[in-house]
């Protein structure tokens, strides 16, 4: 396969585009462009963005952007030294379990301070009982008519019924959703990557030309191509600054936190 930026410099003038005519179409500055066809990879801002280019490149000149970012990858970040993919937590439970050389540990006897502490509060309880038992014969002058009348439940005024309601659109609108519902609208095709966090399966990672909503319980990351796309978390669209610039971002329900591009998915 001829060089990566031999390949662009030759189908942008196949196609008789100048680099004016592919940053207005990428919205790509010119500087990186050029860095992509010279191959001067110390210009750009780092791999992530690099990958994230080419794809954007070759799809306007008509090239298959898979190839060279495969080429790049082989011939480019081989030399930087292999890539250590993030291996997801132990779960609490199994490094409990787990002791020397893999064996799980057994299981200690309750301490004996806490049955003395159990039986304390049993015996508590009890004393109390007794108590409210020996306490239940004082005289009651009430009738047992006048007690059921004092005692029943009186229906709410209107204004009772109104504070409740209030109180209620109050709690739901402080309520925190149980999710993570994003929701991407790209302004132009626009290469989209997405998982569920470090080291977790890739959900999606294509060119979005079209709207498309990504659920998750906790977490959701995205690595977009270009910033130009409106992003909406749980409903409530995230202000970006307009541009052809690549951004990665951590979505939680807490909110947004833009990654650095060697924490982006499909980096």
């Amino acid at each position: 396969m001829p060089p990566i930026g031999e390949t662009l410099r030759e189908a942008r003038m196949r196609q008789r585009l100048d680099i004016a005519d592919v940053e207005e179409r990428t919205k790509i500055r010119a500087k990186y462009l050029r860095a992509l066809e010279n191959e001067e990879w110390g210009l750009l801002p780092g791999p992530t963005f690099v990958k994230t280019f080419l794809r954007t490149y070759a799809e306007v000149v008509g090239v298959d952007p898979y190839l060279l970012v495969e080429e790049y990858r082989l011939t480019e970040e081989r030399s930087d030294g292999p890539e250590f993919q993030p291996l997801a937590p132990m779960p609490a439970r199994d490094r409990r379990d787990r002791g020397r050389g893999g064996r799980r540990q057994p299981q200690r006897p309750p301490r004996r301070g806490g049955l003395i502490a159990g039986a304390v509060a049993v015996g508590l309880i009890g004393f109390l009982l007794l108590l409210g038992l020996l306490g239940g014969d004082s005289g009651d002058d009430d009738p047992p008519a006048e007690r059921a009348a004092t005692t029943e439940t009186q229906p709410p005024t209107a204004q009772q019924r109104q504070r409740q309601r209030a109180l209620q659109r109050r709690r739901r609108a402080g309520a925190k959703p149980r999710g993570v519902n994003v929701r991407i609208a790209p302004a132009e095709p626009t290469y989209v990557c997405v998982d569920s966090g470090p080291g977790t399966p890739v959900l999606f990672e294509d060119t979005l030309d079209a709207p498309r909503s990504f659920r998750n319980a906790r977490q959701v990351r995205v690595n977009l191509g270009k910033r130009s796309a409106r992003v909406a978390l749980n409903g409530k669209p995230l202000t970006l600054d307009p541009s052809g610039d690549p951004i990665a971002l951590d979505l939680t329900r807490d909110g947004s936190t833009e990654l650095d591009a060697t924490e982006a998915p499909c980096a």
